[in-house]
C-alpha cells in the first residue's frame, strides 16, 4: 500500500530520512502484526492531498473528514479533533467566530496548505484570499515561524498538530508557552482518521484495511499512541478518543 506522508506535528515527524510520530509507528505495527506493507514516503502536505484525489496514494492519514474527501475516499473515523484559533498571546484578540475575525481589518492568517477542515473553513479562507489577508505555507513549522516574526498573526489548526510542530524544531522552541488557543463557533469537533482510495483500492483491499484499521482503534492502539506523544493539555482540547468506532457507511459490502 502506497502511504506518502507529511509533517503534521507530532503525528508524523520528518527527521531528514526519518520518518516517525503517531501514526507512522502505527503503520509499522500494523505491517508487523498483519502482514499488510505500507510503503512509507514523505511529501508535502499539498502535493499529498494531489496524489490521494489522483490514485498515486492509496491511503491519506491522518486526514478530517470532510464532504470533498468522502468524494475521493472511503473514511474510517479513529479519533474526534477540531480546529482552534492560533496565536502568540502578546499579539492576539479575543475573537468568538470567523465575522470577528474578519473584523480585525488589518490581522493576517497563515494555513497549511492542503489543510481542511471543512466548507466553513474553506470558504472563510476564500473571503481572506479577496482580503489579501491569507497566506499559505507548506507545513506547520513554517507557521509557527511567520507568528513569530510578526509576518501573520494567527492560524487555524489543531492545537495538537501546532504545538508538536513547534516542540520539536529549535527554531520556534520558544513560543511553546507562549501561545493561546481560542475555540471558534465555525469550526465545530469533527471526526479524524483514515481514507482508502476509491481509484487506486479494489473493493477486498478496502474491505481489508477497514477491518485493520477497526481492529486496531478497538484495541486502543491510536489513542496510546497519541498519549505516548502528546502532553495531556493539548490533547484535552483538540483530540479525543473514539469510545465506540463506526465505519462511515461507505465501505462497500
Amino acid at each position: 500500500m502506497k502511504v506518502p506522508l507529511a509533517a503534521t506535528g507530532l503525528s508524523v515527524i520528518v527527521s531528514g530520512e526519518n520518518i516517525s510520530g503517531v501514526y507512522p509507528e502505527i503503520l509499522s505495527d500494523l505491517s508487523a502484526k498483519e502482514k499488510c506493507n505500507f510503503e512509507l514516503s514523505v511529501v508535502p502536505r499539498a502535493r499529498l492531498e494531489m496524489m490521494f484525489e489522483n490514485g498515486y496514494a492509496d491511503i491519506l492519514i491522518p486526514a478530517t473528514r470532510t464532504s470533498r474527501r468522502d468524494k475521493l475516499g472511503f473514511f474510517i473515523p479513529l479519533v474526534s479533533n477540531r480546529a482552534m484559533l492560533i496565536s502568540v498571546q502578546e499579539q492576539s484578540i479575543p475573537v468568538k467566530n470567523f465575522k470577528e475575525l474578519l473584523e480585525q481589518k488589518t490581522a493576517k492568517i497563515a494555513v497549511v496548505r492542503g489543510f481542511d477542515y471543512g466548507e466553513k473553513y474553506q470558504a472563510f479562507l476564500k473571503e481572506l484570499q479577496k482580503r489579501n489577508r491569507l497566506r499559505f505555507e507548506a507545513d506547520p513549522v513554517s507557521v509557527a515561524r511567520l507568528l513569530k516574526s510578526g509576518a501573520a498573526d494567527y492560524t487555524l489548526m489543531a492545537p495538537s498538530i501546532f504545538a508538536g510542530s513547534v516542540q520539536i524544531d529549535e527554531r520556534v522552541t520558544d513560543l511553546e508557552d507562549k501561545l493561546q488557543y481560542q475555540p471558534l463557533q465555525e469550526l465545530n469537533w469533527g471526526e479524524s482518521g483514515v481514507y482508502f482510495s476509491k481509484k487506486s483500492l479494489s473493493t477486498a483491499d478496502v474491505q481489508a484495511l477497514q477491518e485493520i484499521f477497526e481492529r486496531a482503534a478497538s484495541d486502543g492502539l491510536i489513542w496510546k499512541g497519541f498519549q505516548r506523544y502528546y502532553k495531556k493539555e493539548f490533547l484535552k482540547d483538540s483530540v479525543r478518543p473514539r469510545d465506540t468506532l463506526r465505519s462511515s457507511g461507505q465501505i462497500p459490502d
